[in-house]
């Protein structure tokens, strides 16, 4: 009887690194928004993956200050696909959290 050896290894897969994690984030959430992200603000990783939270520019007006841009919460797997993602909150680009 044959058997077969695991590319992956005994612990199963590895989780990608937190750049690469930070890119699959930006990346995947900007081709189903069809919006450039701006950046990652913050990523931390969990017991499913990633969880990264990318800032985006919803509306784009002039002066760039009256922008409307929005954080999104973006959940990822150990290998980088995207699980889910939700809004969690829209403000002004001038806007300066208090």
């Amino acid at each position: 009887m044959a058997t077969t050896e695991s590319t992956e290894g005994e612990r199963g897969p590895q989780r990608i690194g937190a750049p690469a994690a930070m890119r699959h984030a930006a990346g995947q959430l900007a081709q189903l928004l069809g919006c450039e992200p701006g950046a990652v603000s913050a990523l931390k990783a969990t017991d499913e993956g990633w969880s990264a939270d990318v800032e985006v520019v919803e509306i784009e007006r002039i002066p760039d200050t009256a922008s409307v841009m929005a954080s999104y919460r973006v959940q990822l797997d150990a290998q980088g696909e995207l699980l889910g993602y939700e809004r969690i909150r829209r403000y002004a680009r001038g806007q300066i959290d208090r």
